[in-house]
């Protein structure tokens, strides 16, 4: 994309910022809830109960998993993983139509071609 191309692209509106803050919230509060209330009934279980030993491994299975993802959204996004999405499909045009080319051509004409089925 050209730099013209880029200056005259419209920024994202403000709406769609919050549509997806609540679709976030929608989502993320109910979830907590849940996974706050599920392990607080495995501690609960594992202190009262004598047999309650079994709820160890439910509850080391929710805090290793739960941090797991904690931490590869936090590697993502410091990484720039969420910068642009868009990018990634292009480059892989881009890369698609420079192997299709025949050996020999010229590789600065890298416009994707959809190939023919039947010869006319």
């Amino acid at each position: 994309m050209t730099a013209e191309k880029k200056a005259k692209r419209k920024p994202a509106t403000s709406w769609a910022g919050w549509v997806t803050l609540a679709f976030a919230v929608l989502i993320l509060i109910p979830s907590g809830y849940g996974f706050a209330a599920k392990f607080f009934e495995f501690a609960v279980t594992f202190r009262e109960d004598p047999s309650g030993a079994f709820a160890i491994t439910p509850i080391l299975n929710y805090l290793l998993a739960s941090i797991g993802f904690m931490l590869l959204l936090i590697w993502a996004t410091l990484n720039g993983m969420f910068r642009d999405i868009e990018q990634p499909k292009f480059d892989l045009l881009r890369r698609e139509a420079q192997l299709d080319q025949p050996l020999g051509t010229d590789a600065a004409d890298t416009t994707p071609r959809t190939p023919r089925l039947f010869a006319d």
